[in-house]
């Protein structure tokens, strides 16, 4: 488990540093369509590996919170980015870790999404403090 959660914090920081190299107005595209891929690995888990429609449905149905919060971080305001890092913690160990947990759901993943997820979203947190003035820059880059 250790590993798992070495290589999560690893693969958030360098998704952080990716979103950073464009500067805050570049942060929020990035963050927002990495949320949605997020969501969708866990689609692409069940259709790979043979999950019973119910849970594929389920899956899928969970890629659309994920995706409202990402525009809502696009179009409103990098706290609904966070919120959604931080609510898709609760996806990943509440729907696919312990006893009933889905077998087609590899049990590494996870925990590895879970610190993964944990890093990006406190990243965006910490930001959000001084977001008042950032937020008229990002709005202009998404117009653009």
């Amino acid at each position: 488990m250790l590993i798992q959660l070495a290589v999560g914090l690893t693969l958030g920081a360098l998704l952080v540093l990716y979103g950073r190299r464009g500067g805050r107005a570049r942060e929020s595209p990035v963050f927002a369509s990495a949320l949605i891929v997020a969501a969708v690995l866990y689609v692409g888990f069940a259709l790979a590996n043979g999950a019973p429609v119910r849970s594929l449905l389920l899956e899928s149905l969970g890629v659309l919170p994920f995706g409202l919060l990402a525009w809502l971080g696009l179009r409103r305001s990098q706290g609904w980015l966070a919120l959604g890092w931080t609510a898709h913690v609760a996806w990943d160990l509440g729907l696919h870790v312990g006893a009933g947990a889905p077998p087609f759901v590899p049990s590494w993943y996870p925990v590895l999404c879970t610190s993964f997820d944990l890093l990006v979203g406190g990243y965006i947190a910490a930001g959000v403090r001084g977001e008042p003035r950032q937020q008229a820059e990002n709005e202009r880059a998404v117009r653009q």
